[in-house]
């Protein structure tokens, strides 16, 4: 476990560095999996870029996970599974708001760390009325290749226990719809998630998309963003020797 918490805090380190713009003060959390009942998650009040191995506490997945079935659950609910789901009860700290959404992720196994950042140029977009084209679109190959063909996209929800609900939901039909599991999704006026097997994914994956947004905000200013079709998209996102290089991302 000590491992898993070295790059966990390596990976938080990075993405809250000041000179990336990704997150300042308490902005965004991340989280890593302990196993199939456990992750990390960052402490409420924390920041990202100067996060300790003791910021992080582990909590219980499933009873996260239970309340998202719970129609009449409201704050004091929320807080009370928090404290509940905490494997070493300390009153002192409270997990993330974000912990039940991150809960819903790790229901998918291939899930082992979560980044969830508030990246200025993916930022503009979703406060744009260009959010949702900007999520299901793509740009250029390299987009793709560490990307994914597509995001899921989430209009703007309530953060906390009503945004994990709907996160849960997009999830669900995007991997019916496009029969693979998507490694990014975008909130509208919100902000941003990474999610892979490896932390170094999650920095490369956040990288990419916020380096795709600058140049989606950039062709705006020359008359807007030209996308790849469908077709291309799919091309590139099912090459041989592409998807090798995906192995490396």
């Amino acid at each position: 476990m000590s491992d898993v918490l070295d790059q966990l805090v390596a990976m938080s380190h990075y993405l809250g560095d000041s000179g990336r713009s990704y997150a300042i003060l308490g902005e965004g959390n991340t989280s890593a999996r302990i196993d199939s009942e456990r992750f990390y998650v960052k402490a409420s009040g924390t920041t990202l870029g100067t996060m300790k191995a003791e910021d992080f506490l582990p909590v219980q997945i499933t009873k996260l996970v239970h309340i998202l079935d719970e129609p009449d659950a409201g704050d004091e609910d929320v807080s009370r599974i928090l404290r509940e789901a905490l494997v070493d009860a300390d009153e002192s700290r409270r997990p993330s708001v974000e912990t039940m959404l991150h809960a819903v992720l790790y229901q998918f196994p291939e899930i082992h760390f979560i980044g969830h950042t508030h990246p200025e140029a993916l930022g503009g977009l979703m406060c744009s009325g260009h959010a949702r084209a900007f999520a299901e679109s793509r740009v250029c190959p390299d987009q793709i290749v560490v990307t994914g063909h597509k995001s899921v996209f989430v209009p703007y929800v309530d953060p906390g226990l009503q945004l994990a609900r709907e996160v849960r939901t997009r999830m669900r039909e995007f991997v019916d719809r496009e029969g693979v599991l998507p490694n990014t999704i975008l909130l509208e006026n919100h902000g941003f998630f990474a999610f892979a097997d490896t932390a170094k994914k999650v920095m490369n994956i956040t990288d990419m998309a916020e380096k795709s947004a600058r140049i989606v905000l950039n062709a705006y200013m020359a008359g807007g963003p030209k996308y790849l079709i469908e077709a291309n998209v799919r091309r590139i996102d099912t090459r041989p020797d592409e998807l090798y290089r995906r192995k490396y991302v």
